[in-house]
């Protein structure tokens, strides 16, 4: 009986550490990092809406525009979280937390999040019928003036993933 509770405790304690390995940091940088800047800042309360409006026309291809030297544009969520459904295939939606304001979005604007989001480098995971994204700790450095020159550079991010 000892041996059977030793075995038993000893599988409970190696599932705990790897379930707490399994989050892991993670980064994305150029056009993957300004497309997941770009989503998440057009939702997010704490960008001004001249940053979130610059972001969109960048993210547009526009990049005649002019923004003060050695300045950045930061891009910051706790946690986004995006589910789809496959089996009710109509179904998808994210969930985004800046801080007490908590968004949600549906239909398109959560798969262009959704999709956005796995080119960046988040993995999918799944579970009875649901397949999710997700990571926190997002923040994303976009320096303008970089991507205005063309040369790939400008944008990075970094965030957590896993659960």
């Amino acid at each position: 009986m000892k041996r059977l509770f030793i075995l038993a405790l000893s599988i409970l304690l190696a599932h705990g550490a790897a379930t707490s390995a399994s989050a892991a940091s993670a980064t994305a940088a150029g056009a993957p990092a300004l497309a997941l800047a770009a989503v998440v800042g057009d939702h997010s309360p704490l960008l001004s809406s001249s940053d979130r409006h610059l972001l969109l026309h960048i993210f547009g291809g526009n990049l005649n525009f002019v923004y003060p030297a050695n300045q950045k544009i930061s891009v910051t969520a706790d946690a986004v979280v995006c589910r789809t459904s496959n089996i009710d295939i109509s179904a998808r939606s994210c969930k985004l937390t800046f801080g007490a304001h908590v968004g949600n979005l549906r239909g398109r604007k959560a798969n262009e999040l959704n999709a956005t989001a796995i080119q960046a480098g988040v993995p999918s995971d799944g579970a009875a019928g649901t397949i999710f994204e997700s990571f926190t700790h997002l923040v994303c450095t976009i320096d303008p003036n970089a991507i205005k020159q063309r040369a790939g550079g400008g944008a990075n991010c970094t965030f957590d993933t896993g659960p």
